[in-house]
């Protein structure tokens, strides 16, 4: 039996903790009308993050939600939830968001949560990879879109971008460069999700474009970014 995609959808909120960005990004393709429907709200672990401004500057409502207020990784993701929940998102982006997520957060968004990673996943996981690319002699480096599970930078990956690591390269330059990518690679991806396209089969992990398993490499994207 075949099934048809889903409708298009609405609202998405994105989850930030400092510059944003990857949610300058977002914001510039919603308004070009690259992506379906509209950022709902832009959550922050820090009040000082300059992704609030950027989300304010745009009439896009915000909140904070600072970890050093709740005891505990439970009572903050449970705040965390309830604001997203006024706005009823269908889907949740982090971006840039530097806190790891309780497997009863992760469980309940799963199939409708996002992560954008700086490193070819499953390589390099957690913080400071481009430094530790530089240092493992590598020759190739670049980011991940996938959906979030309560593993470290893990479940399904939907997508990568790649770029030379060159001689030359310092930690600045090669995380401006992996940068540049982020931006394309992870508009489209929403795109994709927002517009009814993609999405994760829950019981058998599978990541779906146009109702059909989707191939390894299929929307990865090479430097440079066209």
């Amino acid at each position: 039996m075949t099934h048809s995609l889903r409708k298009p959808l609405g609202r998405y909120a994105v989850l930030i903790s400092g510059s944003g960005t990857n949610l300058q990004s977002l914001i510039d393709a919603n308004e070009r009308g690259e992506i379906t429907g509209e950022i709902c709200v832009v959550v922050s672990s820090r009040a000082d993050a300059f992704g609030l401004e950027r989300a304010k500057r745009h009439h896009i409502p915000t909140a904070v939600i600072n970890h050093r207020e709740y005891s505990t990784r439970e009572e903050h993701d449970a705040a965390l939830q309830a604001i997203l929940e006024t706005y009823q998102p269908d889907l949740v982006v982090l971006a840039g968001f530097m806190r790891v997520l309780t497997p009863a957060f992760t469980a309940y968004y799963g199939d409708r949560l996002f992560n954008i990673h700086p490193s070819l996943l499953p390589a390099y996981r957690g913080l400071h990879t481009h430094q530790r690319v530089l240092e493992a002699g590598e020759r190739k480096h670049g980011c991940t879109v996938h959906f979030t599970t309560a593993e470290l930078d893990g479940g399904p990956i939907i997508a990568q971008a790649r770029v030379p690591v060159l001689p030359t390269d310092t930690e600045s330059t090669l995380a401006a460069r992996v940068q540049k990518m982020e931006h394309p690679l992870y508009t489209y991806c929403v795109h994709l999700f927002m517009a009814g396209r993609l999405r994760l089969d829950t019981k058998s992990g599978t990541v779906l474009l146009d109702n059909r398993p989707l191939i390894h490499g299929e929307l990865d994207m090479e430097w440079p970014s066209t």
